[in-house]
């Protein structure tokens, strides 16, 4: 499945105030984010019933099982943000040929699909750019 593309910019004083409170959080929240930075949306497409979710920072705890996101819905004037810090997805991805293990990058009980189920179609374009040599 393909990523969202929705985007959106960053509300910052509301982000600024939840990584300067949150548990484990940076030790300077300026260094972290841009007054001027957008987000786009990590989860896979979905309609707009669900709400846009984009990661902010990883709570660096002894307990390392929970992140800061921003989630929000609407567009324009009528977006509506909520910052939370949110338990991981305990989903894992299993290979058994080369014995690797692929984590869910979301939140607990995020809409399907996982993260690693989700490919990210601009990453996907400048990587096949990139492979393509020059003349």
């Amino acid at each position: 499945m393909l990523q969202c593309t929705a985007v959106t910019p960053v509300p910052y004083a509301e982000a600024l105030l939840a990584l300067a409170t949150m548990e484990g959080g940076p030790e300077h929240p300026a260094d972290v984010l841009d007054q001027d930075e957008f987000l786009l949306c990590e989860l896979g497409e979905h309609d707009e019933s669900v709400e846009h979710a984009a990661y902010l920072w990883a709570a660096e705890t002894s307990e390392k099982d929970q992140d800061l996101w921003l989630l929000w819905t609407g567009t324009g004037a009528h977006r509506v943000y909520r910052i939370d810090v949110l338990p991981l997805c305990p989903a894992r991805l299993r290979n058994f040929v080369t014995r690797t293990v692929t984590l869910c990058a979301y939140f607990d009980h995020h809409p399907r699909p996982h993260s690693f189920s989700v490919t990210d179609p601009l990453g996907e374009l400048i990587a096949t750019d990139t492979d393509i040599d020059g003349p």
